[in-house]
């Protein structure tokens, strides 16, 4: 397909994973009612908690976390391919896996994706985050093939290692997807700039679909989802509003604009010098 109609859904999650799994479903059917065929939803989709322990609790594995046959019967009920950005599956008494997931129009899982990079970051006195207490980290980047369109797959701060991008657009990912749930101060600051970036040094469309407002415990996500073009146009864009953006991309852009500026094939051995 050269045209592609695809939305970002905005989402504010709590605690309570069917309350969540209700109103990001509820999004999805709009998305789908606009004409989206592809729809990506944020970071954390199905929970955010302020503890642990509580989320590895309320979350099964593989076999038994039930976002999962949920958002599987219902892109197939939409006739949609649908990428929910992370759910939180178990993967030890102790910690799960921050995990991507693609369904196809039937239903399918195509492909899944374990966030790579932990957020163990200290922003302030009052503000630290250690994601690797909560989530295994993932040891593969992932691709998709969506009906001949390549996706390569990321979540939040892996945004951060332009080479994992990079190697993904080598690889053939013409789309690359962001699900976040960034902090205030570093979305603010970094969340536009590292999105645009990633789409002009790979020339590749991004998509980046975000967590936004408070929280369990205080915890607040910038919002502002975006769709940015292979130049770094942004095509769509949000504030910290719940809700949908959504645009039209032609993937022969890709194509132009790598051809362009064929950057990706210009990588050169060097050494560094002390």
């Amino acid at each position: 397909m050269a045209k592609l109609k695809v939305s970002c859904i905005q989402l504010t999650s709590s605690p309570d994973m069917d309350e969540n799994m209700k109103a990001a479903a509820a999004l999805i059917r709009e998305a789908a009612g606009q004409g989206a065929q592809f729809i990506l939803t944020p970071e954390n989709t199905d929970q955010m908690r302020r503890y642990v322990k509580d989320r590895v609790a309320t979350s099964g594995d593989m076999r038994a976390h039930k976002p999962i046959a949920f958002f599987a019967a219902l892109a197939k009920e939409l006739g949609v391919w649908l990428l929910i950005g992370s759910l939180g599956v178990r993967v030890s008494d102790e910690k799960l896996a921050n995990r991507s997931f693609l369904f196809s129009p039937a239903g399918a899982i195509v492909q899944t994706y374990d966030k790579i990079h932990m957020f163990d970051v200290t922003l302030s006195r009052t503000e630290f985050y250690r994601e690797s207490a909560e989530f295994k980290p993932g040891t593969k980047a992932a691709l998709a093939d969506m009906e001949g369109v390549k996706l390569g797959m990321g979540i939040c701060y892996d945004l951060r290692f332009p080479h994992l991008w990079r190697d993904m657009a080598k690889a053939g990912a013409q789309i690359l997807t962001v699900p976040a749930a960034f902090t205030m101060p570093t979305g603010r600051a970094h969340w536009e700039v590292l999105l645009r970036a990633r789409a002009i040094e790979t020339g590749s469309f991004v998509l980046a679909a975000a967590q936004t407002g408070e929280h369990e415990g205080g915890r607040q996500t910038w919002g502002h989802s975006m769709i940015i073009s292979p130049w770094g146009e942004i095509l769509a864009a949000m504030e910290r509003e719940i809700g949908i953006i959504t645009a039209e991309i032609d993937l022969n852009e890709v194509e132009e604009t790598r051809a362009s500026i064929p950057a990706l094939q210009h990588d050169r051995d060097y050494e560094i010098k002390i």
